[in-house]
Formats: C-alpha cells, sequence, structure tokens
C-alpha cells in the first residue's frame, strides 16, 4: 500500500511541475468541489494553498511514518532528537497529550 501512495504521489508531482512550466501565475483555473464563490482561482492561489496544505499536513506524515516503522525524527541514524530513553519519551509524550486535551475545547469545531 505504501509503494501505492509514494507513486502517486510521483505522478501528482510530475503533472504539478508540468502544470508550473507551462502557465502563468495568473493563469485561471476553477476547483469543483471548493465553495461556489471560492472556485476561480489562479495558478498563484493554487501553488499558495499547496504549500500551505503540505506544512500543514507534514506533521501527520510524520506522525504515520513513525507508527508504520517506528522511527522519528530526520532519518534513520541521524535523528536529530532530544537525548531520552523509552520512559522519558512516554513521559513527554503524555504531557502533550494533556496539554492538547485540554486545548481542545478551545476549537469546538474540530
Amino acid at each position: 500500500m505504501s509503494e501505492y501512495i509514494v507513486a502517486l504521489y510521483g505522478d501528482a508531482w510530475v503533472h504539478s511541475d508540468a502544470t508550473i512550466a507551462a502557465l502563468e501565475l495568473n493563469s485561471p483555473g476553477v476547483v469543483p468541489h471548493w465553495p461556489a464563490d471560492k472556485q476561480n482561482v489562479d495558478l498563484h492561489r493554487i501553488l499558495v494553498h499547496l504549500v500551505a496544505e503540505t506544512n500543514r499536513h507534514s506533521g501527520h506524515a510524520d506522525i504515520l511514518r513513525e507508527l508504520i516503522d517506528g522511527s522519528v525524527g530526520l532519518r534513520l541514524g541521524n535523528e536529530n532528537m532530544a537525548d531520552g530513553d523509552a520512559a522519558w519519551w512516554a513521559s513527554y509524550r503524555s504531557e502533550l497529550e494533556t496539554i492538547a486535551r485540554e486545548a481542545a475545547p478551545i476549537h469546538p469545531t474540530d
């Protein structure tokens, strides 16, 4: 399954590169699944949106990778993570989960 997802992302990457190379930033486009008043966009708007969405979801991808292979940080052998044994990380994770649960009522629509 992960091979399929990586290949699909690669296809999207190739398509995106071709689109960016072929069009001007002010080229018009339509995003049919966006609200009607926001569907008409230009390439510039889409690229800004893409950067924001990629940034927003990168953390989610990190979490999934950690669940899949157990590795954390930058890469195997260069994790760039704080020193700490399994007990320290469990305590740290618990503390973060507590903070997140306490903050949840701030965003009742999430």
